[in-house]
């Protein structure tokens, strides 16, 4: 999976988690500095399981 693939991947899936639009899941990404790990951290993150980055980005988004 491409890096742009998994980001909208991300953003999408967890839109759908926290029933919000994808614009405001990107909007809070890009503002905790998440969408920034989900580059630097692509190789660790992208083979992790839908149910892990759904709690990873709830814990993460929490502590911000």
């Amino acid at each position: 999976m491409s890096l742009l693939s998994f980001e909208t991947f991300c953003i999408e899936f967890y839109a759908e988690h926290t029933n919000s639009a994808g614009f405001q899941v990107y909007d809070k990404f890009v503002k905790s500095g998440l969408l920034e790990m989900l580059k630097t951290d692509y190789e660790d993150l992208h083979g992790m399981s839908f149910e892990w980055l759904m709690r990873f980005f709830d814990d993460y988004l929490r502590d911000k």
